[in-house]
C-alpha cells in the first residue's frame, strides 16, 4: 500500500509539472488550510486516473486548437479572497455584489454521445483530493457511494474524450404555471425545458474508478437553460449563478444543471435527470453516512415580491420572475475540519413551509441558516412541507425529505463575514 501511494504522488507530481501548478503532495503546507485526511477511496485505481486526466487534459487542448500549456496557463486564474472562489478553474466570476446578474464563466469540455455526435459539459466536481486539486474543481468525497448504483452513468474513455451513455434533449419548451392553492408552490404545471434519457447521470464514472460531477449542457439538440452565452469553438459557457443563504451569509452562489423531479427541475431551470433518483439514498443525508447526497432546505412559502428585501421561496421563484429561490444550505465545499469529507453537489431537499401562525403574525423573513431554520421549527414558525413523504432528518432540523435531489455544484461565496478562501488548498486551477 505504501508503494502504491507513493507511486501516486510521483504520478501526481509528474502530471502537475506537465501542467504548470502546484506539487499535488504538498498539501500539509504551511498556507493550506487542510486540517483533516482526505478519503482513502480502495475503489480507485490512481495510476489509472492519472493516466485519464493526463489524457483528458491534452485531448481538451487539442480539441481547443491549442497547446497544453496555452490552455493551462489561459486557465490559470487567481481570485481574490473577498470572491471566496471554490471552483478554481473558472475562467471568470462576474457581478458577483448582484445576485440578479451573478454568472460563471467555465471550461466547456467535448464529449461523444451515445449516437456518436459531439455533446458538451461541464466539470465541476471529483471524488479524488489530488486530482480536484490538478483540475481546479471542487473536492466532493460522497459521490464515491454513487458508485456502481443504478443511479450513475459508467462511461468509456477514448483518445481523451469520454463516450456517454446518456444523452439530453434540450428541445421542449419550459413551462411553470402557479399552483391553484394558497401559495404558488407546489405549481400546477411543470414541465422542464430539457429531458435526460434513462441512461443520463452527471455522476459519472470513468474506468478507473475516478468519479466526476460531468453535466451535459449542449449538443444538437440545443443548451441548458441556466445558460446566457456559450462559444463553442473557443470551449468555453456562461451560466447564471443562483443565491442562497450560508452560515448567516448570503451570496452562496451555485449552479442548478439536473433535479430528479419535474417540479424542481421546471422551477429551477435544470434538467429532469431520473436516472439519478437511484443514487444512494434519499433522506439520509448526515455527516459520516454512506450517501451521495447532503441535505438543504428551500423555502416553499415565503416573502414574495422582487422588490421585497425579505423575498425567499419557490412560490417567489414561479411569480417573480424566475427570481432565485435563496435555498438554505449547511456548509462550504472547503477544508473546514468540521464538515471535510462531507460535500457532495448532490443535494437532498428536504422543504420547508412557513406556518400559518407565523403568517398570521407577519413573523415570515429570510431565513438565513441550518441554525436559524432549528430555531424557527423548535418555535413552530416553521414546519416540513405538507406535501413531503419522508420521514425526519435530523440533520436537517427534523424536516421531511421531499424525495427530490438536485445538482447544485457550488462555485463561490463572496463577501463572507468568515475567510474561507482556498488559497494554497485548491487555489491552481489548469
Amino acid at each position: 500500500m505504501l508503494i502504491h501511494k507513493l507511486k501516486f504522488v510521483v504520478v501526481a507530481g509528474a502530471l502537475c509539472t506537465l501542467f504548470s501548478c502546484e506539487d499535488p503532495g504538498a498539501i500539509d503546507g504551511p498556507d493550506a488550510p487542510l486540517v483533516a485526511e482526505p478519503v482513502a477511496d480502495e475503489g480507485l485505481n490512481d495510476s489509472l486516473a492519472m493516466a485519464e486526466i493526463e489524457s483528458f487534459i491534452s485531448a481538451a487542448a487539442g480539441d481547443a486548437g491549442k497547446s497544453v500549456d496555452e490552455l493551462t496557463n489561459s486557465r490559470r486564474r487567481r481570485f481574490t479572497r473577498e470572491q471566496n472562489v471554490f471552483v478554481r478553474n473558472a475562467i471568470a466570476v462576474n457581478d458577483l455584489e448582484d445576485p440578479t446578474k451573478a454568472n460563471v464563466t467555465l471550461p466547456l469540455f467535448k464529449g461523444i454521445g451515445p449516437s456518436g455526435k459531439p455533446t458538451y459539459y461541464i466539470l465541476t466536481e471529483t471524488s479524488s483530493f489530488l486530482i480536484s486539486k490538478i483540475l481546479g474543481v471542487n473536492y466532493a468525497p460522497k459521490l464515491i457511494h454513487g458508485r456502481g448504483s443504478e443511479g450513475s452513468q459508467e462511461v468509456t474513455i477514448k483518445r481523451g474524450f469520454i463516450h456517454f451513455k446518456g444523452d439530453v434533449d434540450f428541445s421542449p419548451v419550459r413551462r411553470v404555471e402557479p399552483g391553484d392553492g394558497p401559495f404558488a408552490f407546489p405549481p400546477s404545471v411543470a414541465e422542464p425545458g430539457s429531458i435526460g434519457d434513462e441512461e443520463y447521470s452527471s455522476l459519472v464514472v470513468l474506468p478507473s474508478g475516478l468519479v466526476i460531477n460531468a453535466q451535459i449542457v449542449a449538443n444538437s439538440t440545443g443548451i441548458h437553460d441556466r445558460i446566457i452565452s456559450i462559444d463553442i469553438p473557443r470551449r468555453r459557457v456562461t451560466m447564471e449563478l443562483l443565491d442562497g443563504f450560508q452560515g448567516g451569509d448570503q451570496f452562496y452562489y451555485h449552479l442548478v444543471t439536473d433535479a430528479t423531479a419535474p417540479g424542481p427541475a421546471a422551477i429551477e431551470l435544470g434538467t429532469l435527470a431520473p436516472r439519478m433518483a437511484k443514487l444512494p439514498a434519499f433522506g439520509q443525508s448526515s455527516l459520516f453516512e454512506n450517501t451521495t447526497f447532503i441535505g438543504f432546505s428551500p423555502v416553499t412559502n415565503g416573502e414574495t415580491g422582487a422588490d421585497n428585501p425579505e423575498r425567499q421561496s419557490l412560490s417567489s421563484t414561479i411569480l417573480d420572475d424566475d427570481l432565485d429561490p435563496i435555498n438554505v444550505f449547511p456548509f462550504d465545499p472547503d477544508n473546514d475540519q468540521e464538515f471535510f469529507n462531507n460535500y457532495s453537489p448532490m443535494w437532498d431537499a428536504h422543504l420547508n413551509m412557513w406556518t400559518q401562525e407565523a403568517i398570521d403574525a407577519g413573523l415570515r423573513r429570510r431565513i438565513v441558516s441550518f441554525e436559524d431554520l432549528a430555531a424557527l421549527v423548535e418555535a413552530g414558525y416553521v414546519t416540513s412541507f405538507e406535501g413531503s413523504p419522508g420521514s425526519p432528518n435530523p440533520f436537517v432540523a427534523g424536516l421531511n425529505y421531499s424525495g427530490a435531489m438536485i445538482n447544485c455544484p457550488v462555485i463561490a461565496q463572496p463577501f463572507e463575514t468568515e475567510d474561507n478562501s482556498q488559497d494554497g488548498g485548491f487555489g491552481n486551477g489548469f
